[in-house]
């Protein structure tokens, strides 16, 4: 999720180069909404960003809607890449979402869920509000456009009372870009300045990791707050967390820990902390909570890189690439069918016989959610020729689904909520099995679960949740 304001400057260009940063959190569709100060204007589709953009789309948003001369061409943007948690993948779910009032109009990009989704759109279909998707973005941004206020702003604070669950996002108005945390912060949000060639402050950018900002030439200012709503216009960013003291956000934030094991690239930098050195103590952490007799470590690559790396240097085992990655193939946990990720998994990995042949292996990776692509990497490595695969978890058992924008499914797909410790380890095939402590996450994060949801480790939601998940509710309501 990207947001530009930035008169002057190519502003659909930079929201795309932000995109393709984020292109490992949503892999499944694409899209870029566009501002002339007056006029809204969308582009998105199913695919990844390359597919969806070309320098053909993105100049075309570029330039004013009426086709007036430079001047009055694009002055804002947002952009999203999506990860389906609500509705099925199919382009009226796609994202930015549209929606209107007597305010103006507005698109809006969402990371995060709705906990409530099925209830608020119910409430507003009886006051006769329609809906065009089956996403709880469409909720989010009705809510909002219908919400009482004489500004945005206004109404974005109605909404953070009604909405529950979690919604950071980016929204694009006529003249401004609005970019808002959810009070408890489950998922993170960056502020970045932009320059013009001369080196001179051209305007704002908000993305949901920090690369984002990288790729789109901004310096990072700061990370936004829970519960903070900025708007940025033409006068600069105008900040606010309404409705309670800074203090108070504070003490409820409830960070995404999981960002930090898997979401997140690893050279993101979130809350001060670069997720590569936060991964590299986990694997050492969980060399010291579970040691291995063996000859070498591996990784299953990309995201357990660092903490198979930290793993070995903590145990003194040589490090070693067992298993290469087709990058050509997308990333198997955000995947949407159970089916495309068990062929994923084939396709992805090619093992490394003459680096496991009659060798004992530690395989580290980076959670086990319901077992079914970690069986068929134990039984690749068997294949080539390892003696003993011994599995190691760069984070707790996930027992619990997530409500907050991560797709676990429901509890009856969650492996460890259903099997013990060693009918996993039989499950998958593993010689051995062992997965680090949520004290040992913590630690290696630089945190604590009063300041990181842990819930899909040990079920403490930090908000009210339903008693089971359905990602297709709104399809069929």
């Amino acid at each position: 999720m990207v947001g530009v304001h930035a008169p002057g400057l190519p502003v659909a260009h930079l929201t795309a180069l932000g995109l393709h940063a984020l292109q490992h959190r949503g892999q499944e569709s694409a899209g870029i909404a566009v501002s002339d100060g007056s006029q809204l204007a969308l582009h998105k589709r199913l695919g990844l960003v390359g597919q969806v953009f070309d320098e053909e789309t993105l100049a075309r948003l570029e330039a004013d809607q009426d086709g007036a001369p430079a001047g009055h061409a694009a002055r804002l943007a947002i952009g999203h890449t999506r990860y389906s948690t609500t509705g099925s993948n199919s382009l009226p779910n796609v994202q930015p979402v549209y929606a209107a009032s007597e305010l103006g109009e507005l698109m809006l990009g969402h990371n995060g869920n709705l906990t409530n989704a099925t209830w608020l759109r119910d409430e507003l279909t009886e006051q006769g509000i329609e809906f065009v998707t089956a996403s709880d973005t469409e909720v989010l941004a009705k809510l909002i456009a219908h919400a009482p206020g004489r500004s945005w702003a206004q109404r974005v604070e109605h909404a953070f009372h009604r909405a529950s669950g979690a919604f950071t996002f980016t929204m694009l108005t006529g003249h401004a870009l609005v970019a808002a945390r959810d009070p408890v912060g489950f998922r993170p949000l960056a502020l970045g300045r932009l320059h013009d060639d001369a080196g001179r402050p051209a305007g704002w950018a908000v993305a949901s990791e920090s690369v984002a900002l990288d790729a789109m030439g901004a310096t990072f200012v700061r990370d936004v707050e829970a519960g903070e709503i900025l708007t940025i216009d033409d006068e600069g960013v105008h900040a606010s967390r309404p409705g309670v003291s800074a203090e108070a956000s504070d003490a409820r934030e409830r960070l995404c820990v999981f960002e930090f094991v898997y979401l997140a690239r690893p050279d993101s930098v979130i809350g001060g902390r670069l997720l590569y050195e936060a991964r590299l103590r986990m694997g050492r952490r969980l060399a010291l909570e579970q040691p291995a007799d063996a000859d070498l470590v591996i990784p299953v690559p990309d995201s357990a890189i660092p903490a198979a790396i930290g793993y070995a240097e903590q145990s003194g085992l040589p490090f070693r690439e067992g298993l290469i990655k087709n990058r050509y193939v997308g990333r198997t946990f955000i995947q949407p069918g159970q089916t495309s990720r068990e062929a994923s998994v084939r396709l992805k990995f090619n093992p490394l016989p003459e680096v496991l042949a009659g060798k004992r292996v530690v395989v580290v990776d980076d959670s086990i959610v319901r077992g079914t692509t970690t069986g068929p990497i134990v039984a690749m490595l068997r294949r080539a020729g390892a003696r003993e695969v011994h599995v190691r978890i760069h984070s707790p058992q996930m027992r619990y689904p997530c409500y907050m924008g991560v797709d676990t499914g429901r509890r009856a797909e969650l492996i460890a909520a259903n099997l013990s410790l060693d009918g996993i380890r039989r499950q998958i095939g593993a010689d051995s099995l062992g997965y680090l402590s949520q004290e040992g996450l913590l630690e290696a994060v630089g945190g604590d679960n009063r300041r990181h949801c842990t819930a899909c480790f040990d079920g403490s939601y930090p908000v009210d949740v339903p008693l089971d998940v359905d990602k297709f509710a709104l399809e069929r309501g």
